[in-house]
């Protein structure tokens, strides 16, 4: 007789999304900065091995690409900024940005597609108020409504205009759900 054995998979969106809540939690609590939080989330990418899915199919999967695209990005970012401070390796440094600019671009194409998976409905995007004078009437926020647990953020001239065209777009600049993250400088 064959006895086959079933072995449960780990769900690599439920060990991501846990990993990524805790470090949410501790950030709110003031227990971790957003340096530590950004840094914390790259080190969770790469102690779980975690790669964008080419075959986004669904939001999940889209949120997922979004978070590892975001994370990639910021963090990419801190290493040029502590590069560009000590003024060495200057080649190394335009490096890295151009990898920021990569991964802020993906991450731009995940959030369409998770637009597009929902076909453009249930959704709001706005300007946010920032302490930034850079990114004054630049960042803007995305909400899903059946998940509030979701709130996307970008700066992207043609997301912007697409937002525009399909409807989601509200003028007037509102407060973000998640404004302390927003505003605190890494």
């Amino acid at each position: 007789m064959f006895i086959l054995k079933y072995i449960q998979r780990e769900n690599i969106f439920k060990k991501f999304f846990n990993a990524r809540e805790s470090l949410i939690e501790q950030f709110k609590k003031g227990d971790i900065s957003k340096k530590e939080y950004i840094e914390e989330s790259y080190y969770d990418i790469q102690r779980l091995n975690i790669t964008p899915f080419k075959n986004v199919d669904s939001f999940e999967k889209a949120i997922y690409n979004y978070q590892y695209y975001n994370t990639m990005a910021k963090f990419y970012y801190l290493q040029a900024n502590q590069i560009k401070k000590y003024g060495k390796h200057m080649e190394k440094y335009k490096e890295y940005l151009k990898s920021v600019d990569d991964f802020y671009y993906k991450k731009d194409q995940s959030t369409i597609k998770a637009i597009e998976v929902l076909d453009y409905w249930g959704m709001e995007a706005y300007y946010i108020q920032v302490s930034s004078d850079y990114l004054k009437k630049r960042l803007y926020e995305i909400i899903f409504k059946d998940h509030e647990e979701v709130i996307l953020h970008s700066t992207s001239e043609w997301l912007l205009e697409r937002l525009k065209r399909e409807g989601i777009f509200k003028e007037g600049v509102r407060r973000s759900l998640i404004a302390n993250y927003v505003n605190e400088k890494y």
